[in-house]
């Protein structure tokens, strides 16, 4: 065995545990859709994207597509303008705040304020609109974030690029989506 080749087998390895599908929706770009059709695909996926590149929308399409309901989390001002951003383009999604699930559709966003209303056990998906939520490594929201999290099939983390050396930042992302622990990541 080469050295290569014995590297490349002690590489962590994130499977696809999603699903595959042919088209989402029409009025993403062609690299959004590449985008969601990839993370649907992973099933369990992070989307470190700048300012302005449209994330709103590729995490309802997401959600759209995941089979069963999804919980989108934002921060306490973003919760109506998701779902206003739903309405432009046509996907059915909720707001509500007393932890039940949307009426008008699959697709159920919350403020991260109110997690704790939820079961989320009763979700296939789980969104995180502004993940850097998950940067504190003792914050109590970061925790019941990850521990929620561990009963959710499908898993997307939504934010602007983290800083490529914040490694606690990083650590967190991959514990949500069920990659690695944290402190297996800091230890490699």
């Amino acid at each position: 065995m080469s050295y290569e080749a014995f590297l490349r087998a002690k590489a962590p390895a994130h499977p696809d545990t999603g699903i595959s599908v042919d088209t989402v929706h029409h009025s993403l770009f062609e690299w959004q859709a590449a985008v969601v059709k990839w993370a649907l695909r992973k099933g369990r996926a992070c989307l470190f994207e700048d300012c302005g590149l449209g994330k709103t929308l590729q995490q309802l399409v997401w959600a759209q597509n995941v089979p069963g309901d999804v919980l989108i989390l934002t921060p306490l001002a973003v919760a109506e303008q998701t779902a206003a951003e739903a309405r432009r383009f046509g996907i059915n999604a909720e707001v509500t705040r007393d932890g039940t699930k949307s009426q008008r559709g699959h697709i159920t966003i919350t403020n991260y304020e109110r997690l704790h209303r939820y079961d989320v056990a009763d979700f296939r998906g789980l969104v995180l609109d502004e993940s850097s939520i998950l940067k504190a490594h003792d914050g109590k929201t970061r925790t019941a974030i990850i521990e929620a999290a561990q009963s959710v099939p499908f898993r997307l983390a939504c934010t602007a690029t983290p800083a490529p050396n914040d490694h606690m930042e990083l650590a967190n992302h991959a514990e949500f989506v069920g990659a690695m622990t944290r402190n297996e990541m800091l230890a490699r």
